[in-house]
């Protein structure tokens, strides 16, 4: 009908979580949350956006991320400066570890954090605008144990959450020594084909030939058959790197394969790429990635500082767990309501419930007067476990009712002695 409001709906690639699934998203938290303080790490919290020259120098500008999928909006302060939400926690991590000074004050830095990142890409089964992300950035070593450290938390999360069928595939990407001599290669190798790749990658080709490797378009994959291996133009300290992560994961007891392909989507990369895959998941298997990033400290200014990390999306995560029947059952806490019939009582019933809350039990009351049928019906649709009963008349004789609601038992209780009873049958005290 002309004319008529539209109701407003949430930004596409976006989703409410509502109290029915928070259980299952607490659950993954504290699930991480333990485990890092397992292997001695700290949680981080940054802000939810950051200056646009953050992405642009820490992610790199021919990445997909910063040409297409970021959302930039000017600062409002200064003209010319914009801001970005943040599209990954790396940088952010980077740029709060530099402008704290925290090189300063230790030599080995670890970190984790959980939070909300946001890209604008195409939203499909466990891929959202908005999503979140779990990640882990270990700073100020270069040790190959530290890739190997990371690789196993995050195989270590996955099995404790009770997934199975995972695959880790590593590579070694090389670094600033050995890379631009394998660049040359790529270069020679794509440009009689520089036609037939998509418009994207013909871009690339001159920028960051490596990023085509990393291309999901069909036509570009074909083409990229036969390309020279990263791994054979490794230079010695890259090979004698990548060699040392391969025998520690073994000696770990952690399976893994070669993926001479696998670059990962960002510019910071160098040596170390890795990734762990839940094959059950199809296409979309991944569902952690990540590597060392030795040169992307110095790149923000900062001063040369060897590091690693992962990053974890939480929504495939999620997903995965949906998907085998992993998540737990949500937890029904033992929970009070206090029935009022009549206004006296009502005032008593609201002295009551707030003294059961002061002691943290969960309790529940109705105000507004309705019958005793109608509050016993809310009683049973929060699952309340035992009902106090007062009216009037109860309340001029200093005594309640109190009813079980799995037996269906009741017992009169006085007044003075509610409270202490509920919290004992409550708490067990």
């Amino acid at each position: 009908m002309e004319g008529q409001l539209v109701a407003i709906q949430k930004p596409r690639g976006t989703q409410d979580l509502l109290p029915s699934v928070l259980g299952n998203w607490y659950y993954i938290e504290n699930t991480i949350r333990r485990l890092c303080k397992t292997y001695g790490f700290e949680e981080v919290r940054t802000p939810m956006f950051e200056e646009t020259g953050l992405f642009l120098r820490g992610i790199g500008e021919t990445t997909d991320i910063v040409q297409k999928e970021m959302y930039s909006f000017p600062t409002g302060d200064k003209k010319d400066q914009s801001y970005t939400l943040r599209p990954e926690g790396t940088a952010s991590a980077v740029r709060a570890y530099l402008e704290n000074k925290i090189y300063g004050q230790e030599s080995i830095t670890k970190w984790f954090y959980i939070g909300p990142m946001f890209r604008h890409d195409k939203p499909q089964a466990g891929r959202y605008r908005q999503f979140h992300q779990f990640g882990v950035e270990l700073l100020g070593t270069q040790a190959p144990s530290a890739d190997a450290e990371c690789i196993s938390l995050v195989l270590q999360l996955l099995r404790d959450l009770g997934l199975k069928d995972l695959n880790v595939e590593v590579n070694s990407v090389g670094c600033p020594t050995c890379r631009p001599a394998y660049r040359e290669k790529l270069i020679a190798f794509f440009e009689p084909k520089k036609e037939e790749l998509c418009e994207l990658c013909q871009s690339r080709l001159y920028k960051n030939p490596l990023r085509i490797l990393d291309c999901k378009e069909e036509k570009c994959q074909q083409l990229a058959v036969g390309v020279p291996e990263l791994s054979d133009n490794l230079c010695e300290e890259c090979q004698d790197h990548f060699h040392h992560v391969k025998e520690y994961l073994t000696a770990a007891g952690e399976k893994f394969s070669l993926n001479p392909r696998l670059v990962r989507g960002l510019d910071y990369y160098t040596k170390t790429a890795f990734e762990v895959q839940y094959t059950p998941l199809g296409s979309q298997s991944a569902v952690a990635g990540g590597g060392r990033y030795d040169g992307l400290v110095e790149e923000l200014d900062g001063p040369h500082t060897p590091a690693v990390g992962f990053a974890m999306g939480m929504e495939r995560l999620l997903l995965a767990l949906e998907k085998q029947g992993l998540l737990p059952e949500r937890e029904q806490e033992d929970s009070v309501f206090v029935v009022a019939l009549g206004e006296m009582a009502q005032k008593e019933a609201f002295r009551i419930t707030n003294t059961l809350r002061n002691a943290y039990v969960k309790a529940e009351m109705e105000g507004s007067g309705k019958s005793m049928k109608s509050q016993m019906k809310y009683a049973n649709k929060i699952n309340a476990k035992y009902v106090i009963i007062i009216g009037d008349n109860e309340l001029a004789e200093g005594k309640v009712i109190l009813k079980y609601m799995d037996t269906s038992e009741q017992e009169t209780v006085s007044l003075a002695e509610i409270t202490n009873r509920i919290t004992e049958l409550v708490k067990g005290n």
